[in-house]
């Protein structure tokens, strides 16, 4: 027990269960954010282990704070404005009409729903416009829906969270003045004027970064503590000009980086990404652990009521309404009108204000925390577990990508292309070379011109839709350099190449090098020219795996399995997949394929035969 009460093991015990949930997540399909929470209350409420408040004490609003600030930024870095091509009509809408929309019935829900007064209401209101990347970003990351449902609940989450804490504070501001009157129009003007200088703070501080990097003025290995200092610090800066008014510094900053060109971006970005998956993982344990029973006791059975409004009238209402005219196709509308999942934000800054108010002597002030968890659980819930039945039953769920990414037009593989494409198997080739691609397009492939690394940054490709990708360029150095970028993103199993250089074969995180012998591009090219080709052949319980091993002739390999689940795996010098019977195997053989040397064999050995029996 006394090293359980240690701090140092509860630091470690909140990182491992909120990682562990986020893994477990991944491996199940479920959604991270409401395992997380289930952690947070075991551990927390249930078996008293963490206890935030008693462990952290003062230092527990701080850390919240800095960590909403840096995953804010992250989500900010994610904002290209290339991103609102499509989408940019749809988010103008949901920051401009949907947000006002939602916190004024959202305030009368509170009013009539939860019966709290009108000043309470509307600062709930206020707070509960906020989705936020905390949230949206996991529940994004196991969902395949079309780009522009995913674009404008991004921007929506990212751009609401620092909107509805300003509007909090206004709100706050009004309600504790202390004068004889409360003058809108000042307070109004003094939210606005420390919200314009906080927005000012960020773009400086992002076209600042932007022109010391390019530079050298920063050396490469300090490059991203040097950002997340300053993150923190004009985060830090700004709050002191107004509470909350950093979230808006450090948006504007991410923005600002995600649009600018600077040397080493995407590293940045990456350690960044990294980053705040740690600091989720951990506050939402953290807040999720805050549930005490005390204030579980104070859920009132007429909070359940504002939940609903919220849920089924608040939201689809407001976005409907904003969306009235947008060119999204309505089953999009539902969907974004569906989901809206609250999180660390919503939690910290209620808490925050409750906490205030309550100290102001406001009458049903301690109401907000147990109706902002209640809020977050009941959302979390919700939506992430239906998020993908409602994408389903509307018909934009796009599904687990089942396609195949072939980097590099050559013969060779645009005869692995053709194969793939026979067994009904979606291809893409992509390559830097318009006339590299010109023989792809003959043979009907779909193809892709450009970069694989900028498609895949900017989003021209979207890396869910392939669940394998083959680079297979005539630069081992490009191949390695991609595998390399796209693994972290894609998974490093799901990414195979070919080698140019025997030597690279025994480097280790450049990709797995397909064909158990790993045969390199030279080879297997030489091959090709010379006649050797793809088969396809089908494992039955007649012709079994061993079989069809011994058919093989020398430097006859297997590439690839189709199983019966439209999964391909491939082989190479780091995996060999199972052969199993219903499994249709793909093979690079010699001209003539396995099938016709076995019918040869066979109308060999019975001519054979024939003859034996006639001399006899």
């Amino acid at each position: 027990m006394i090293i359980v009460d240690s701090l140092m093991v509860k630091i470690a015990l909140i990182g491992l269960l909120g990682i562990g949930a986020q893994w477990v997540a991944w491996r199940t399909g479920r959604p991270a954010i409401a395992l997380m929470l289930i952690v947070g209350i075991i551990a927390g409420p249930i078996l008293g282990i963490i206890d935030p408040e008693r462990d952290f004490g003062a230092l527990q609003e701080p850390i919240i704070k800095l960590a909403v600030a840096v995953i804010l930024f992250e989500g900010g870095l994610s904002l290209n404005f290339r991103e609102l091509r499509q989408a940019g009509g749809a988010v103008t809408m949901m920051v401009l009409i949907a947000g006002p929309i939602a916190w004024i019935l959202g305030t009368a829900a509170a009013h009539y729903g939860a019966g709290l007064s009108w000043e309470i209401s509307a600062l709930l209101g206020g707070i509960m416009i906020v989705t936020g990347p905390t949230v949206i970003g996991p529940m994004l990351r196991t969902l395949r829906v079309p780009s522009r449902v995913r674009n404008v609940l991004k921007w929506e989450g990212i751009v609401n969270d620092p909107i509805g804490a300003l509007l909090a504070v206004g709100i706050y501001a009004y309600i504790t003045y202390e004068g004889p009157n409360a003058n809108i129009a000042a307070i109004s003007m003094d939210v606005l004027a420390a919200s314009f200088l906080a927005g000012l703070i960020g773009a400086a501080l992002g076209f600042a970064i932007t022109w010391l990097f390019p530079r050298g003025h920063v050396p490469e290995y300090l490059k991203a503590p040097f950002l997340l200092i300053t993150v923190i610090g004009g985060f830090v800066v700004a709050d002191l000009i107004m509470h909350e008014t950093g979230l808006i510094t450090v948006t504007v900053m991410g923005v600002v980086l995600a649009n600018r060109h600077i040397y080493s971006s995407q590293a940045l970005h990456r350690f960044k990404e990294d980053l705040a998956v740690l600091l989720i993982s951990g506050v939402f344990i953290i807040l999720s652990a805050t549930l005490d029973w005390e204030t579980v006791q104070q859920f009132r059975p007429q909070f359940v009521i504002f939940l609903i409004l919220l849920l089924f009238v608040v939201r689809p209402i407001s976005v409907l309404v904003a969306l009235m005219f947008s060119s999204l196709p309505w089953r999009e509308r539902l969907f974004i009108a569906w989901i809206a999942p609250r999180g660390i934000v919503a939690v910290a800054i209620t808490g925050l204000f409750a906490i205030r108010l309550v100290d102001h002597g406001f009458p049903g002030a301690e109401a907000l925390v147990p109706l902002s968890f209640a809020v977050v659980i009941a959302t979390i819930f919700a939506h992430g577990f239906s998020a993908a039945w409602v994408a389903e039953k509307l018909g934009i769920n796009e599904g687990k990508g089942e396609g195949i990414l072939i980097v590099g037009s050559t013969r060779w593989t645009i005869a692995l292309g053709k194969i793939l494409k026979s067994l009904d198997v979606k291809v893409l080739m992509a390559d830097t070379s318009p006339f590299a691609l010109r023989r792809a397009r003959h043979e009907e492939l779909t193809v892709h011109q450009g970069d694989i690394l900028d498609e895949a940054h900017n989003d021209h490709i979207e890396l869910g839709e392939f669940q394998h990708m083959i680079v297979a360029t005539d630069n081992d150095s490009h191949n390695q350099l991609i595998t390399a970028d796209l693994g972290p993103e894609m998974g490093f199993d799901q990414i195979s190449r070919l080698s140019n250089d025997s030597r690279s074969k025994s480097k280790i995180g450049h990709g797995r090098l397909l064909f158990e012998s790993g045969a390199d591009f030279n080879d297997l090219h030489d091959r090709e020219r010379a006649g050797w080709r793809f088969s396809k052949t089908n494992i039955t319980e007649i012709f079994t795996a061993d079989e069809y091993r011994k058919n093989l002739e020398s430097g006859e390999e297997p590439l690839a399995l189709v199983k019966k689940d439209r999964r391909i795996l491939f082989f190479s010098t780091d995996a060999r997949p199972v052969i199993e019977d219903g499994d249709i195997v793909i093979s690079f053989v010699a001209p003539d394929t396995p099938e016709e040397r076995k019918a040869d064999r066979a109308a060999k050995e019975a001519e054979k035969n024939g003859s034996a029996k006639s001399q006899s």
